[in-house]
């Protein structure tokens, strides 16, 4: 069972920027190929983060208005929050290292 959190307009506000715990949002789509590697990859932070921080998937296209807040213009985006701010951004298909090193930071 995936620790991964759906994320969209709706529910955003409550489960990122209110979270006391660093969030991981990976900003996707479903027609896009970089996404879909990147996707097993989130799936696993999620697992190995359980308790530390909180990671979510975000579809851009069913949350247009996220994306457009955070300037989303390309996908995969992860954005990295801490207390409700965006602290760090990871554009494109990254190493897990990258996003974990990321994630490290803000615990």
């Amino acid at each position: 069972m995936s620790n991964l959190m759906e994320v969209n307009d709706n529910n955003f506000d409550e489960v990122v920027l209110k979270s006391d715990k660093p969030v991981l949002v990976d900003f996707s789509a479903a027609w896009c190929g970089p996404c879909k590697r990147l996707d097993p990859i989130i799936k696993q932070i999620a697992e190995e983060y359980d308790g530390r921080a909180v990671v979510c998937h975000l579809d851009v296209d069913n949350a247009q208005q996220i994306a457009r807040k955070y300037q989303i213009m390309s996908v995969p985006t992860c954005l990295f929050f801490k207390d409700g701010e965006a602290k760090e951004v990871s554009v494109g298909l990254v190493p897990k290292e990258i996003l974990t090193q990321k994630l490290d930071e803000l615990l």
